[in-house]
């Protein structure tokens, strides 16, 4: 070999060699979501590097606005180490406050940094203490702003809408919710660098707090709004997953499963179609008999009965048909109902979380449940009836514990 031809070998041996590096650094620099932490899907599992995850936690809707203040921030260090201490691993909390008391966004596109500073201190600290968030956009009732609150502002605009279901169809109405969850989710955390749509802290984005278009019973004005903000949410972040925030109501897709609903009442929803909209992660459903059922079933029989059927039913809607993991995203039991007991309450969870634990030993679809919800000690103003305060009911931080231990002997 010559000299020139040697140099020429030398210099392609050396750009390969370059070009491999490069290619090599590039992958490490920017891991695949299913080996770094972030929470998948695996048919009808979730999983994180590789393990089964199960979820045994809470809902905690009010973190971002306590974290935003000084005086009340300490309250949600307390509730993310209690929730550690028993074993809890998930909380599911609000990623808006539209137009209303300290709003995190007080005009379409016009946030208040101090309470977007809260919500990066209840990312940062719910890394601190393992848990993970699943952070929902928007809410279907008029509390913290609302889809109401989108409409107004659009009328403010010179829109010409007349319900707050216009929420699903109004194209500004809509521009503006995808402006909303563009600003959340390349949120850069102040505290941790590291960017929302990055960050494996979080679970899951939830569309909207249980959505409902009663204007619309077809169904078809939702599903065509989920699908084209399910595609949004994707096309911004594909590590995380994704799910709606459905109570679990069926609708026109399969007419025979109305029959499960609680009432006859429409709702605009359809379990079915809904989570079959492809980029949607998983399902979830919501229990509340108490609220739901008519006064000729509210006997403590009925409502029991109800709740093993809804959990029954959907279960085997996600083993099958929908072929995603359920969660069953909101449950409890309130003081404020007659013949409440806090050994009713205890048996309630007991109850909901045997159903859990039947599905995840038979490798079905139901993956966890959060409670609504978990309060600090000194927070009493945020009572609904519902809340559980672990400080002040061992028994109750008890039976949580014994879930978390049993399902992590499933991963």
């Amino acid at each position: 070999m010559t000299v020139s031809r040697w140099f020429i070998s030398f210099i392609v041996l050396l750009v390969l060699t370059l070009t491999v590096n490069i290619h090599c650094e590039t992958h490490h620099a920017r891991p695949d979501a299913r080996s770094n932490g972030f929470v998948q899907t695996a048919g009808t599992k979730f999983v994180v590097n590789g393990k089964p995850f199960y979820l045994n936690g809470f809902n905690a809707y009010w973190l971002m606005v306590y974290a935003s203040d000084p005086s009340t921030r300490s309250k949600v260090t307390d509730v993310f180490r209690e929730a550690s201490k028993y074993g809890m691993n998930v909380a599911r909390t609000w990623a808006f406050n539209d137009g209303d008391y300290q709003p995190l966004q007080s005009s379409p596109g016009s946030y208040n940094e101090d309470v977007f500073k809260g919500l990066d201190f209840v990312v940062a600290e719910a890394n601190k203490y393992g848990i993970h968030l699943i952070m929902s956009l928007v809410n279907n009732f008029k509390d913290y702003g609302g889809k109401d609150k989108y409409v107004q502002w659009a009328k403010q605009r010179g829109r010409s809408l007349t319900n707050e279901d216009d929420f699903f169809t109004d194209y500004i109405v809509r521009e503006f919710y995808k402006n909303h969850v563009k600003a959340v989710l390349t949120r850069s955390n102040t505290i941790t660098g590291v960017a929302y749509k990055d960050d494996p802290t979080i679970f899951a984005w939830e569309l909207m707090n249980e959505p409902r278009c009663p204007t619309d019973p077809s169904g078809a004005h939702l599903q065509s709004w989920i699908q084209e903000m399910a595609a949004h949410v994707k096309s911004i972040d594909n590590h995380h997953l994704l799910e709606i925030g459905l109570e679990g109501f069926y609708g026109e897709s399969i007419p025979e499963k109305k029959q499960y609903n609680p009432n006859s009442s429409p709702i605009g929803t359809d379990f079915i179609s809904n989570n079959q909209i492809h980029e949607v992660d998983f399902a979830t459903i919501h229990i509340y008999p108490e609220q739901w059922l008519p006064s000729t079933n509210m006997s403590e029989e009925a409502q029991l009965a109800f709740v093993d059927k809804w959990i029954e039913v959907h279960t085997l809607d996600c083993n099958s048909l929908v072929n995603k993991p359920l969660v069953i995203g909101e449950f409890g039991k309130s003081f404020k109902l007659p013949g409440y007991s806090l050994e009713k309450r205890n048996n309630y969870f007991q109850r909901i979380y045997n159903a859990i634990d039947s599905s995840a030993r038979s490798g079905g679809s139901c993956a966890g449940g959060l409670f609504w919800q978990l309060l600090s000690l000194g927070m009493d103003n945020m009572g609904d009836g519902y809340q559980v305060v672990l400080e002040q009911s061992p028994s109750t931080a008890s039976v949580i514990a014994q879930q978390s231990r049993l399902l992590s002997s499933f991963t």
